[in-house]
């Protein structure tokens, strides 16, 4: 699924965000990065979808070297992930089933098809009801679904998540792991960078810790390690 292999980026200026890092990641797996903040995870993240390239090193996603991609391919790539972020990133002018949809009509789906499945994602993040509101009208914690919804409308095999919970509260952030499980328990890998305690310590999930660029602790079942830093 994912091979990171001596990973390295250095920014301009000399700042090493990560130094020599090496990862393998089973299809299937849900993954925690956790390090304080300034440790290299946001790198680390970008690196996953070439929105940051690496100074050395190379990186695999289903046996493709992300790194050698034409240009014209990038997109395709970035197609087969689900990326979820902290801010949403949400159209605005567009209702929540225009948000799960633009995916789809990206690639040219038919419209059955898109209906179909967009309303089945919003029914597994709950939001089906409010398929014609704005995003505007909208909790933080429905945004989140809705991202979540158009991160998995095209089945992607992995799912990349950024502190998905970062902006929400503790009881809404459980009801979004829980969706994220259901997701995972339906054999889609996830990886998710994140600085909440009390879920990573909840969920006994595979956790990598990161610090000044380097993998120092990955565990099976791992905890979070740090003190809580929301």
């Amino acid at each position: 699924m994912l091979d990171l292999e001596n990973v390295s980026k250095i920014y301009p200026g000399g700042n090493v965000a990560l130094r020599n890092i090496s990862i393998h990641i089973d299809p299937g797996e849900f993954v925690f990065i956790v390090g304080p903040s300034g440790a290299g995870k946001s790198t680390f993240i970008k690196m996953l979808f070439r929105e940051v390239l690496p100074s050395a090193g190379s990186i695999r996603i289903n046996d493709v070297d992300i790194l050698n991609l034409q240009p014209k391919e990038i997109p395709y790539m970035r197609r087969q992930l689900g990326i979820i972020f902290q801010d949403y990133r949400l159209l605005p002018d567009r209702t929540v089933y225009d948000n799960g949809a633009f995916a789809m009509q990206v690639i040219e789906a038919p419209y059955r098809q898109i209906k179909r499945r967009v309303m089945n994602v919003l029914d597994l993040v709950g939001l089906r009801r409010r398929a014609y509101a704005h995003p505007n009208e909208l909790s933080g914690g429905e945004q989140q679904r809705i991202a979540i919804a158009r991160a998995i409308v095209n089945s992607p095999a992995l799912v990349i998540a950024d502190e998905p919970t970062g902006n929400l509260d503790p009881e809404t952030s459980r009801e979004i792991m829980e969706i994220f499980q259901e997701i995972n328990n339906s054999g889609t890998t996830i990886i998710m960078a994140t600085h909440d305690k009390q879920i990573v310590d909840s969920m006994s999930k595979r956790v990598i810790a990161i610090e000044n660029g380097e993998i120092v602790r990955d565990e099976l079942n791992g905890v979070y390690g740090y003190e809580s830093e929301q």
